[in-house]
């Protein structure tokens, strides 16, 4: 009789991993992280359930009235699918069996699923934010669900990570939490933007929203970018070449900070040095990576407060902001996946090196001509002077979800405050014409307009006719800049109040 060696092998395998988790009492439904009760679903795709259990056993998933059975691979893994389901704020029931073993979900809705990333200023909470005492009297409710696992090293700053930290930080161990419905207290230490960016949406669209917060105070964008891409890629292979403690292709600050915290005593070291929040690639592989086969809404992002203060660092950030967008429609399998971001705040030099602000703030404005799906939020009029913190994080949600509203909710709103078009000089005048006005260009309370000046030092007078700015010069000078200091002192909005964004525009005949 012929032996069929695969088959043989097969069985080995199971045989001896069946033993093995018998052995060490692990046998176990092993479920993702992000899985929990009170979680959010995305609507109108199909829902994939996926964990790890005994390689050959049958696994079956129940959800809503639908069932479906699954037999483990070999490397322990298996995933069923569902048909897409409509948004429902009815709770549903999700269930895991196997012959031996048993999970359940209680209280899961069916929405929009969003993803929160960035900084400090995403990460910032709701219990912190400049309207929380008002708001918490008003909240969003049990509709508005979140994800937001503490991480390693939260609230530890200059100073070496404890054994016990150390020891968490790898991939599988670094993020910890579970879903939360928007009551109190649980809410308070959500993303302030996040948390009026959703109520935003669920008020308008009277659908359950989810909120997945993967923001780490400090974190610079590599962090969010997987080793790979960045090795792929011949213009950044280079910050994932050697310890990135010592690597020059990064912010020097996040390597300052990394190296007080695991400098010379880290657990878990890789080919590029020790894990840690700021490492190339860390987040994804920690927090991006495990959720990739859960559909989502969209993108909003908070970041650049770290990539901003070198000069090369700011002048390559747009290509790398295009690079995770890129790179995260392609790994989520949704070429028009919405990515919305926050344009840098205002904040002045005594305390802080933002000199290169208001470049970065233009770069940002520019990318919106090359990102199609994206948005981007001003935030430079509500800027702190002397923190990098402002607290007005509500006006900030409110302007991310415009974006959204009107883009991938189709309602009728205008999206921003004025962008720039063209500047032409013709008889003494430069006219500056802008898309996103309304109904036409305004101060608050009639004052003056201030912020515009022809060499991005010295502020000249501006006035407004209708949709246009006028500005007085003999001579044409080759560039208009407008809010082009770090803590900006314009004041041009259209007539919704929206905010106009740091622009730097050639003058044209």
């Amino acid at each position: 009789m012929m032996i069929n060696m695969k088959e043989l092998l097969k069985k080995m395998f199971v045989i001896m991993a069946f033993l093995i988790h018998q052995q060490s009492g692990t046998a176990q439904i092993v479920m993702p992280k992000i899985f929990s009760d009170n979680m959010v679903l995305q609507r109108d795709e199909p829902l994939m359930i996926w964990g790890k259990y005994l390689p050959g056993e049958t696994v079956q998933v129940k959800f809503s009235s639908l069932i479906e059975e699954v037999e483990v691979q070999l490397d322990s893994s298996w995933q069923v699918y569902f048909p897409a389901h409509a948004a429902s704020s009815s709770p549903q029931l999700l269930s895991i069996y196997t012959k031996s073993d048993s999970l359940e979900y209680s209280n899961v809705l069916i929405g929009d699923v969003w993803l929160l990333a960035g900084q400090s200023n995403m990460e910032w909470s709701l219990g912190q934010e400049e309207h929380f005492e008002s708001e918490k009297e008003q909240l969003a409710g049990p509709q508005l669900r979140f994800y937001n696992p503490q991480y390693v090293g939260k609230g530890i700053y200059a100073q070496k990570y404890n054994e016990e930290a150390l020891e968490k930080l790898q991939s599988t161990a670094f993020f910890e939490g579970s879903w939360e419905e928007s009551g109190m207290p649980h809410v308070a230490k959500l993303s302030a933007i996040g948390y009026y960016f959703g109520k935003e949406i669920l008020q308008h669209e009277n659908i359950p929203v989810g909120l997945i917060n993967l923001s780490i105070g400090g974190a610079p964008i590599e962090a969010f970018i997987s080793e790979e891409t960045l090795e792929k890629d011949q213009r950044f292979y280079k910050k994932v070449s050697g310890n990135w403690l010592d690597n020059d292709e990064l912010p020097v600050w996040i390597r300052e900070r990394g190296g007080q915290n695991v400098g010379g005593i880290a657990v878990h070291v890789g080919k590029t040095g020790p894990n840690h929040a700021y490492k190339p690639g860390f987040i994804y592989e920690s927090g991006i990576k495990p959720i990739l086969n859960m559909p989502i809404k969209g993108v909003l992002w908070y970041q650049g407060e770290s990539n901003a203060q070198e000069i090369a660092r700011v002048f390559e950030y747009p290509q790398l902001q295009k690079l995770l967008i890129k790179d995260y429609r392609k790994k989520w399998k949704q070429e028009t996946l919405p990515f919305y971001w926050v344009q840098l705040s205002s904040i002045d030099t005594l305390n802080y090196r933002s000199q290169y602000w208001p470049l970065f703030r233009n770069l940002q404005r520019l990318l919106l001509e090359e990102v199609n799906y994206g948005g981007m939020a001003v935030s430079s009029d509500v800027g702190a002077e002397n923190d990098v913190h402002p607290r007005n994080k509500k006006v900030v949600g409110e302007r991310l979800a415009r974006w959204a509203l009107h883009q991938d909710y189709d309602r009728n709103i205008e999206v921003s405050g004025p962008l720039p078009i063209d500047a032409k000089y013709s008889a003494g005048k430069i006219k500056i014409t802008f898309e996103h006005t309304a109904d036409g260009l305004m101060t608050l309370n009639g004052e003056m307009v201030k912020g515009f000046s022809l060499n991005g030092k010295h502020p000249v007078p501006a006035t407004i006719e209708g949709s246009k700015i006028i500005i007085q010069t003999s001579q044409k000078p080759e560039t208009v800049y407008y809010g082009w200091q770090p803590y900006s002192t314009g004041n041009l909005m259209n007539s919704e109040e929206s905010p106009t964004s740091t622009f730097q525009i050639t003058v044209d005949d």
